[in-house]
């Protein structure tokens, strides 16, 4: 008689933990997969700056800007002085600064028809092909005559 009352509380004990671990077998996987996915679904994956609780990198937004590489700078910086200076001006400071630091040469065309495409929508297209040098084989030229097109 005493081994049936033994056998008759394993049992009762091992009821209720058992419907509990059950539950959360079931559950926890459930729980899991659905919080991996709004925190997937939170995370900004198109690479745009936005608020959001979590963001694809952790990487500061100044540190980025400060490691932009010198032929972007240039022309960042080319760009600004054609709309408040004029475009010969810019090609003068591209010719300039190809010269101080020759690794920028491979970069000149791409920079010289930036600017020259960025003269036809301040300028337009005559007054811009006006300020046309032999800067970087007359890319500036062919930027002006591309956006003619």
């Amino acid at each position: 008689m005493k081994h049936s009352t033994t056998n008759q509380r394993t049992r009762l004990g091992r009821g209720p933990a058992r419907r509990i671990g059950r539950t959360l077998a079931l559950v926890l996987p459930v729980v899991l997969v659905l919080s991996g996915t709004l925190a997937v679904t939170r995370v900004n994956w198109s690479g745009t700056h936005s608020d959001s609780v979590l963001t694809a990198s952790s990487t500061d937004v100044s540190s980025r800007a400060a490691s932009r590489a010198p032929q972007d700078v240039l022309r960042d910086r080319l760009l600004l002085e054609l709309q408040e200076k004029n475009p010969g001006v810019a090609l003068t400071h591209l010719q300039e600064a190809v010269n101080d630091r020759p690794s920028l040469a491979k970069h000149c065309v791409s920079i010289a028809r930036a600017l020259g495409r960025a003269a036809v929508r301040v300028y337009g297209p005559t007054r811009a092909q006006s300020f046309a040098r032999p800067v970087c084989d007359t890319s500036f030229a062919s930027g002006v005559a591309a956006t003619q097109l």
